[in-house]
């Protein structure tokens, strides 16, 4: 047997739930292959109402983890926390370097919980060195803002605006994650490949356990495409995906709940539209 191999250069999460655990779990329920580069670990301080600590590894680290994993032949890679400029230009090159198209960006900013970019300088370097090489980027409503250098979006009509500059950029594709953020009676992300607008909607569920999302979310695409299907379905498949993981979340302690990354494979995917707007 030949598995298709996928690589996540992202952050630790100690806590299980995100970074490239979650990454990882969800590359397994793909049935790929998943290899870590890793940027950072992030720790969460149970004396201290769970609040963030943030490690970056150095540069070079880096670059001889990525290294290590190309030299197997990677189908796909995508990255998430990178939270130094060093970083990202180091992945950026890497990513450039290999040739690969499945490409899949998540511009992850911050931590959960928190509500400013850990560097305000990575955005200007995820701009300069990941976008124009991404097959994919999916950004949720505030990182879209920041890369599209405008007000967090809080319309349909607003991120429709905001993926077209972010397109302009360099993603061949976009991805905006509105969720339940928006006030819409749906779970609604805007899909856009340069040409039309595809909203996919899903019930809203009142689980309020969805740490990971993102991560698993953009880490389901990436296996999707390592799996040969097209950007547009990937993303269907994932939100399918990340939806049953979501409804099936559960409390782990009293600050954080996780998704289920097996929910989808071990109790069926959830009811996805999608409409050309």
């Amino acid at each position: 047997m030949t598995l298709k191999k996928t690589l996540t250069i992202a952050g630790s999460d100690t806590s299980g739930g995100a970074g490239i655990q979650a990454d990882l779990k969800t590359f397994q329920e793909h049935g790929t292959y998943g290899m870590t580069a890793l940027t950072v670990v992030v720790t969460m301080d149970p004396d201290n109402h769970w609040s963030h600590g943030v490690y970056s590894l150095p540069a070079d680290v880096l670059q001889a983890q990525i290294k290590t994993a190309l030299s197997t032949g990677i189908d796909a890679i995508k990255t998430g926390m990178l939270s130094t400029e060093e970083i990202i230009r180091t992945a950026g090159n890497a990513i450039a370097e290999s040739g690969l198209k499945n490409v899949v960006i998540d511009p992850v900013m911050v931590c959960k919980g928190e509500d400013e970019v850990l560097n305000p300088g990575t955005v200007d370097a995820m701009v300069e060195f990941l976008l124009p090489k991404a097959e994919i980027v999916t950004p949720n409503l505030f990182e879209a803002g920041q890369l599209a250098g405008t007000k967090t979006p809080k319309t349909i009509e607003e991120m429709k605006a905001v993926a077209e500059k972010i397109h302009q950029l360099g993603a061949r594709n976009v991805v905006i994650k509105g969720g339940k953020q928006l006030d819409h009676d749906q779970a609604i992300d805007l899909f856009y490949d340069g040409n039309t607008f595809t909203l996919l909607a899903a019930e809203k569920t009142d689980n309020h356990y969805n740490h990971g999302a993102g991560c698993t979310f953009a880490a389901a695409i990436t296996a999707n495409l390592a799996n040969g299907l097209d950007v547009k379905e990937a993303v269907l498949e994932a939100k399918k995906f990340v939806t049953a993981a979501i409804t099936n979340g559960w409390k782990l302690n009293d600050y954080v709940g996780p998704v289920m990354h097996g929910a989808k494979n071990r109790f069926g995917a959830s009811e996805i539209s999608t409409t050309e707007v």
